[in-house]
């Protein structure tokens, strides 16, 4: 039986960035995902300023629309800040998963076609059942998504609360781009994101409550609808969540949960890619090393920003305050776009 210096299960974005981090410190890596093809799945699509660097790190460019700010729209009310220094880049996911997935591909990352069924944590290695065979690694890195096979089969995944459970909804519309921001128009009961993706192609990302009806809701924000009245759908829409995933700690033995795996918030500051490439990248480290539990106290420190921040957006945005966020945003701008710049950063 072939042991690999790293397991990677899940090649969304995440996966391929882990298994580019292991291959470029010179490790074996073997990426297993039940899924074959280019993974699409319903995001905002934009990459805030502070993943350019580590997509660039990673050797991968993509071709995008860039992105120079964000947006708050309400009502009447905008306020907008823009990103001091480099900007961010609104890109469509399958063209970034297919320029990881080459990347990976490049760096001789081997791969098999399975579902993940079982995981052992030994003194020395970990045993993953994958289909039919069984397969071993010195680390597993879980990358498999917000419903982590990995860290349920571990125990590490915690049952989320309930309570004010959100969801996301994506659709594209053919429609050139009519700002270089990324818009969050505010409703009652939802939040809509516009991201540029090309010269000719919008997407439209709906965060709400799992019964908020997309549509209904898009007709709630005038000004939104209008722009969109005659334009026509250039994708299919797509579901996540719910985003709330919770987890006892990061790591099992030898086996790292990383990205979306290791827990979640919330989609409401756009952030999932870029901790998820920061999280590959100090996950890889700890392995590399022979010190696993780095990883913790590593995790935390990557993540504390997102989860303290996001965190906070979330219950106001689920309070009766929620229609205070944007006249409190317009009416203090430099709090907002400091905001704004330690999430995209």
């Amino acid at each position: 039986m072939t042991q690999f210096d790293i397991a990677v299960v899940g090649a969304g974005p995440v996966g391929l960035a882990a298994a580019i981090e292991g291959r470029m410190r010179g490790l074996s890596v073997l990426l297993i995902e039940q899924r074959t093809g280019v993974i699409d799945k319903a995001c905002g699509e934009g990459l805030m300023p502070g993943a350019l660097p580590l997509l660039e790190r990673l050797g991968v460019a993509v071709e995008g629309k860039p992105l120079r700010g964000v947006t708050y729209r309400q009502g009447a009310r905008t306020v907008t800040h823009r990103f001091a220094g480099g900007g961010g880049l609104g890109v469509r996911r399958t063209t970034l998963h297919a320029a990881l997935s080459a990347r990976a591909d490049e760096l001789g990352v081997q791969r098999r076609t399975a579902k993940v069924s079982g995981v052992h944590s030994g003194v020395d290695d970990v045993t993953i059942s994958a289909d039919a065979d069984d397969v071993t690694a010195r680390y597993l890195l879980a990358c498999d998504g917000l419903h982590s096979t990995v860290a349920r089969l571990t125990g590490l995944a915690r049952r989320a609360p309930q309570r004010a459970r959100r969801y996301g909804v994506r659709q594209h519309y053919a429609v050139a781009p009519w700002s270089d921001t990324i818009e969050v128009y505010y409703a009652d009961g939802a939040e809509f994101y516009v991201t540029p993706v090309t010269d000719d192609v919008v997407g439209i990302a709906m965060l709400a409550g799992q019964r908020v009806d997309y549509q209904t809701a898009l007709e709630a924000v005038p000004d939104l609808a209008e722009r969109l009245r005659d334009a026509e759908p250039a994708s299919s829409r797509r579901g996540a969540g719910p985003f709330r995933q919770r987890t006892r700690a990061r790591t099992f033995g030898r086996i790292l949960l990383v990205g979306d795996a290791s827990g979640y918030v919330d989609a409401i500051t756009g952030e999932g890619l870029r901790l998820g490439m920061a999280q590959a990248r100090v996950a890889v480290q700890s392995v590399g090393a022979g010190r696993p539990k780095d990883y913790e106290r590593a995790w935390r420190r990557e993540t504390r920003d997102f989860r303290l921040l996001t965190t906070a957006l979330v219950a106001l945005a689920t309070s009766p305050l929620r229609g205070t966020i944007v006249p409190l945003a317009a009416r203090f701008p430099s709090l907002f776009g400091r905001i704004v710049e330690r999430l995209a950063r």
